[in-house]
């Protein structure tokens, strides 16, 4: 018997955790296969709302926000391209050098959801910023990870271009804030259980099978 499953994947595209987090949990739904039918809503959280759009040094970002050393910035870099690697993410770590504001991106991820091709545009605006080193901010690479992701680039540039989906942006992003979301990523199952962090594919799964067998 198929289990239907909603499952919100709050995340933001410039948070490395949350590639790491996605390819696990789509590992774990793959080892499940037919057991699940699994609905999937990637919703927003931005981790620098108010960065400007010259976005700023990493280096100089994380020193500033977390207080992270350059040897402890190493360190997680190396960590993160290693957890990448073992689950088929591939982090090029001398292509990126800046943080970005990614409200646009989102606003984009929104309309991607109602043209059904949501996931597409979330793993093209995940390789365009970690993989290749690209600006998240930046329309024309919104516009060329749409048309990746099998989207209309005229449509998705009026969607850009309009404003468009801000306002029901914002309101998702609030939502989940006072729902007590300040991390990311945050695996949201049938609006009930949350699987934090970019977990191995090994505990999305075994959480999921879990909430299928309770329900």
């Amino acid at each position: 018997m198929t289990t239907p499953i909603k499952i919100d994947f709050v995340s933001d595209v410039s948070c490395p955790w949350c590639a790491i987090g996605l390819k696990s949990l789509e590992t774990a739904l793959a080892n499940i296969g037919a057991d699940a039918a699994p609905e999937l809503h990637f919703q927003p959280f931005e981790l620098n709302p108010t960065m400007g759009p010259e976005g700023q040094d990493i280096g100089e970002h994380l020193a500033q926000k977390y207080g992270a050393s350059p040897e402890q910035q190493a360190q997680t870099r190396e960590m993160i391209r290693a957890r990448g690697a073992e689950v088929g993410f591939t982090f090029a770590m001398d292509k990126r050098g800046r943080i970005y504001n990614t409200f646009d991106a989102h606003r984009l991820l929104h309309w991607a959801g109602l043209e059904g091709r949501q996931s597409a545009l979330k793993h093209a605006l995940l390789s365009a910023y970690f993989t290749e080193g690209e600006n998240p901010s930046s329309h024309e690479v919104l516009v060329r990870a749409a048309s990746t992701a099998g989207l209309d680039p005229d449509a998705a540039r009026q969607v850009l271009a309009s404003g468009e989906y801000a306002d029901a942006v914002r309101e998702r992003e609030q939502f989940y804030q006072r729902q007590g979301i300040s991390s990311v990523p945050a695996v949201i199952i049938n609006e009930r259980h949350l699987i934090s962090g970019g977990q191995p594919a090994e505990v999305f799964e075994q959480a999921l099978r879990q909430i299928m067998a309770e329900s």
